[in-house]
């Protein structure tokens, strides 16, 4: 527990109350407060909430206390696989779920059937003895893909007695030397050049690509749905012979009569807390309306075909989500902190906490407030993204007369005489004048939030966000599941007398003759979209077609064949001196630290990496350095921002 959530303990929370009102940006604070009574459980309407509720636990908390299990990105009916690191995260959060503290989530992660985890988890350390066709065996159950060369999450490849492998919850892929069956050495490298770094520190998990994995008995299984259905036999055919299909997870009502969902296999001793719960149940209503319209959708294309289908609709619903009240019957502990009054008022406890004011911009009515809390004897404390912004507004309340003391890091006891600012990815603050406590950020102050957080994710997962609202009809968007496909509008729909807005997105016909196959998309799951940039009309791909996937593949043939070239390209510079450049100064570190912009985390991992290759006479230092009268830390900087 950190002494920032010390420094507002004195909040006093009424064990019997289930049903929490504060606002939200009080939320982090008042669950940290709760997890000190049990573990927890947190769900969110949203995975970008979740992400972000996890984040200001982990500062209240500490990283080692919070983590996050993610949904699919599929529905449960619709014919596509979800990705390997969603995968192997879910698995190894729901593996480690008897040390767990507090694990946040969304409401599509929580309705989510679950498999069991019937195969072991195996762990590879330096000096172990294991064969490598065993091992080879084990991944191959695992569902990971063997390759020529390893590059994404889940490929494996083999070169004599070493074995390169991509673990799903990883960023760069494990190079695997063997001595006959022993292990000799673990190292990590990178998938650019394919050369190693430096060498895995305690040992490396294996973890699942699939959560349906193709055991003895899932494969008898499909054979006898092979013969009983021949409506699925082209997915479980392939199964039956041990092939991984994409999209194979849609028949898991088939496949298993064993799925449940975390309320039924997390300790007896966790709560689940829904955040904002009046929205968290519209959300759930509506994921099962749209999974539901996927399984009919998918059983009316089938019935137009030669083969009269027989009616799967029951069988599969099995493999659907679950309800938000079958949950709550069989939950143990089920509460709730909503950011207003409800129904419940016999537990209910409204707290003493508001919102920061809204400044929009204006810091004469923020210094105003901060001279009479500081005058009332206020604790006061003021976060920001980033050292440099922190350091700004430091320097701000310097200029008007303020007392402040400026931390790296909440270690002990804060008194109420001064301002207290530090960097934490807290997004709003709040106060409380019962208890005569402030938390101030910078969004409550600009309305703008600057972040120096960017997910750690390879570079092919990152994203622009879409705006809806500067989309036309007509525009090409490209969906990262389904591919490219024409928007044609944003729709409001009602279901269950829930009303939310879709975009339309038309993709071709899946027969000759018939209009457009639409897919409708929920505007708050946009991250899955992005607008089409290629410089021609492109061709409009068919829902569930192979034109997708081809194209991807190709797109990945093109991109190694320009690692190739760069490869070789690097290699001659290589051979060519260069010039060193000294290391930092006291004086560069502080011109440095002056920056008024907040680096994302690819500007500041080029900054150090072109500032290495110049300390050490690399050939990048003369290519780099062609514009004469700039500083070292200057190159760094245009190199980082030409490079992202």
């Amino acid at each position: 527990m950190s002494a920032l959530f010390r420094a507002f303990s004195n909040l006093e929370l009424d064990q019997s109350a289930t049903h929490l009102v504060a606002p939200n940006s009080a939320t982090g604070l008042l669950l940290a407060a709760r997890s000190q009574e049990s573990p927890l459980i947190i769900v969110t309407a949203s995975s970008r909430r979740a992400n972000e509720l996890k984040d200001e636990l982990e500062t209240y908390l500490g990283t080692e206390s919070v983590v996050e299990l993610p949904p699919w990105e599929t529905l449960p009916h619709e014919k596509l696989s979800p990705k390997s690191d969603t995968v192997a995260t879910r698995i190894k959060v729901l593996s480690h779920l008897d040390t767990a503290k507090v694990i946040v989530t969304s409401v599509r992660a929580l309705i989510q059937p679950i498999a069991p985890i019937e195969v072991p988890l195996l762990t590879l350390n330096i000096d172990d003895e294991i064969a490598m066709g065993a091992l080879l065996a084990h991944l191959a159950l695992l569902g990971y893909l063997r390759t020529d060369l390893v590059e994404r999450r889940g490929d494996f490849a083999v070169r004599g007695g070493i074995l390169d492998l991509f673990l799903p919850d990883q960023d760069h892929p494990i190079r695997i030397d063997f001595f006959g069956d022993q292990i000799e050495e673990l190292a990590w490298f990178t998938v650019a050049d394919q050369r190693t770094f430096e060498p895995v520190l305690g040992g490396a998990t294996i973890y699942p690509c699939r959560e349906i994995l193709l055991t003895d008995v899932i494969k008898e299984r499909a054979r006898y749905l092979t013969v009983a259905f021949p409506e699925v036999a082209e997915i479980t055919s392939k199964l039956s012979e041990g092939i991984y299909v994409d999209g194979m997870e849609s028949l898991q009502g088939l496949l298993r009569d064993d799925l449940h969902s975390i309320v039924d296999v997390i300790p007896n001793n966790f709560q689940i807390v829904l955040i904002d719960e009046p929205r968290i149940r519209s959300r759930a209503l509506d994921l099962v309306a749209t999974n539901k319209e996927f399984l009919d959708a998918s059983w009316s294309n089938a019935a137009q075909g030669a083969m009269a289908p027989i009616n799967l609709t029951a069988e599969l619903a099995g493999g659907g989500y679950f309800t938000l009240d079958q949950l709550h019957e069989r939950a143990n502990h089920w509460s709730s902190i909503d950011p207003y009054a409800g129904e419940y008022s016999d537990t209910e406890q409204n707290l003493p906490l508001q919102s920061i004011p809204e400044y929009r911009g204006k810091t004469e009515g923020l210094i105003a407030d901060l001279q009479e809390w500081l005058t009332e004897n206020y604790l006061l404390i003021f976060t920001a993204a980033g050292p440099g912004i922190v350091e700004r507004y430091a320097k701000l309340f310097q200029e008007a007369g303020l007392p402040v003391r400026l931390l790296k890091n909440v270690t002990s006891g804060l008194t109420r005489d001064a301002i207290y600012v530090l960097a934490t990815p807290i997004e709003h603050g709040f106060v409380s004048h019962e208890f005569k406590s402030a938390l101030i950020t910078e969004k409550d102050i600009t309305g703008v939030r600057s972040s120096n957080k960017d997910q750690a994710r390879m570079p092919s997962k990152r994203r622009k966000a879409i705006d809806p609202l500067e989309l036309r009809p007509g525009d090409f968007v490209v969906h990262e599941q389904h591919g490219v496909g024409r928007y044609i509008e944003l729709l409001a729909r009602t279901v269950n007398g829930i009303s939310r807005e879709y975009l339309v997105i038309e993709y071709a016909a899946s027969k000759r003759g018939q209009p457009g196959d639409r897919l409708f998309v929920p505007t708050d799951t946009l991250e899955q979209i992005t607008k089409y940039v290629g410089g021609e009309a492109p061709t409009i791909h068919r829902i569930g077609g192979a034109d997708w996937q081809n194209t991807k593949r190709k797109a990945r043939k093109a991109v190694k064949q320009i690692a190739a070239e760069l490869i070789q390209l690097y290699a001659a510079r290589m051979s060519a001196p260069g010039f060193a450049f000294s290391q930092d100064t006291s004086w560069q570190r502080e011109l440095e630290a002056a920056f008024p912009y907040v680096e994302t985390i690819d500007q500041l991992s080029t900054i150090e990496e072109v500032k290495r290759d110049m300390e050490r006479s690399h050939p990048m230092d003369r290519v780099v350095c062609g514009d004469v009268g700039y500083g070292k830390t200057e190159i760094a900087i245009r190199a980082a921002f030409k490079a992202v």
